[in-house]
Order: structure tokens, then sequence, then C-alpha cells
């Protein structure tokens, strides 16, 4: 059976939600790519699953700026930011972690981090904090972006964007190509980041990865919200990881 959808409002510290989306579509030239897309968090982990081609990372993108929305809102902090640019989108508070990482491949790691580091003084997040979180980093500092492993590299953006010190990071397949290990690391650094404050909205095509930082499950199909679930009800149904997954238990 497919799991209901939730209806209970995810209100952030001040009563109402941090982030919510009404009605959101867009796409590429003429090809429409969110249908609708209408959901709503507060400071906490959630998860976009659902199979490849549904619409996740455009959706990450339009939050961000990158794609323009063609109808509806995208309403931060009480601001609606659909269709300012990524630039703004971070001013405001929202830190993006892209598919593929995007690193610099001649700067070394703690490069990367002194050009944000900076702006970071006085905040939670600075490049001593971003070193005790992710320790493989300061062994790592001196070594260029081409130089580290994958996984190292994942670390790497996810610290960028922590140095952004915003309210919300989104993470667009935070676990791709990594080891078991380092998932769990990611997974780790999810549920501190929520603990301390931070909402984490997370594209994850790994099961495990997906249920493990964050409750509830919001499942994307054709470019639409078709259904939201727990991580509980999601890993112990393997019909509905079949349906909207096309993966087996």
């Amino acid at each position: 059976m497919t799991a209901p959808l939730t209806t209970e409002p995810h209100l952030g510290s001040g009563g109402t939600a941090l982030l919510t989306i009404e009605g959101l579509s867009a796409g590429y030239g003429k090809a429409q790519v969110l249908d609708g897309v209408s959901f709503s968090m507060g400071l906490e982990a959630v998860c976009l699953v659902g199979r490849n081609g549904m619409g996740k990372s455009t959706l990450c993108n339009t939050i961000m700026g990158l794609v323009h929305p063609t109808s509806g809102t995208i309403r931060f902090d009480g601001t609606n930011v659909a269709g300012m640019t990524p630039e703004q989108v971070a001013r405001r508070g929202i830190a993006y972690v892209p598919q593929g990482r995007r690193l610099f491949p001649s700067l070394t790691v703690d490069e990367h981090l002194r050009m944000l580091a900076r702006k970071a003084r006085g905040k939670r997040w600075t490049a001593d904090a971003v070193y005790e979180l992710f320790p493989r980093l300061a062994e790592r500092r001196r070594n260029g972006g081409a130089e580290l492993s994958g996984g190292e590299q994942q670390m790497l953006s996810v610290a960028r964007a922590l140095l952004l010190n915003g309210r919300l990071i989104i993470m667009d397949e935070p676990s791709e190509g990594l080891a078991p290990t380092i998932v769990d690391t990611l997974i780790d650094a999810v549920r501190r980041l929520v603990c301390e404050g931070v909402a984490v909205l997370v594209v994850e095509q790994n099961l495990r990865a997906a249920t493990e930082m964050a409750d509830r499950q919001l499942v994307m199909v054709s470019g639409r919200i078709e259904t939201e679930t727990t991580a509980s009800a999601l890993t112990s149904d393997s019909q509905l990881q079949r349906r909207y997954l096309g993966v087996d238990a």
C-alpha cells in the first residue's frame, strides 16, 4: 500500500514553516519538469526520493535560482525567493551542495575554505569548526581538489556550504559513489546539523542514507510530490520501494 500523505504542519522555531513551496512549476525551454510542487518544512531534515528523471535536481536548482519558475512561490523565512538570483538566495540563508561537487582542482582544501572563512568570523561555522566535523579534511588541508578521493571531495563540498552559515542546506545526491564509511560520516553530519538548528533538504538515491538522514520522505513522481511517508515505512515496505524507487528491499 502507498503511505498516506502527511498533513501535519512542519514548523520552525518561530511557529511557522521555514520553507514553504506552493504550486511550483519550472522546466527548461518548452519542457516542463516541475508540475505544481507543494510542501513545507521547518528546522528538520527532509529527503526527496524517487526514480531518476522525476525532477528532484530541477527542484533544487529552482529553489537556488539556477532555474526560473514559470509559476508558484518559494517562501523562505517569510520571503518569496522565487525568481531571485543564486547570489540573492544564498544571502537569504540557503546553501547548496550540488551534484558533482564542482570543486576547483588546483586549489587546496584550505584554500577552498579560506575563500569563505573570512565572512564566517564570529559565526558558528568557521574553517576550524569544519575541520572538527570532518577530521579527514584537516589531514588533507594542503592537498588540491583533484588529489582528493570522492568522499573527501564530498566532505569539502558540504564544508563550503556550511561556511555560508545559512539556515537551510540543500544537498543533491551527497552519497553518490561513496564508500559506506563515508556515507556514515555524511549521515552523522546531517544529524548534527539538525540538532544545531540547521534545516537540511536532501535528494537521495541511496535508500539507507535517505532513511537514516531523515524521518520525512517526500516521493517525487513526474515533477510532483506524489506522496509523503516516513523512514520506517519506506524501509519496511518493499512494494513501495519497487513502485517509487525501482529498487528491491
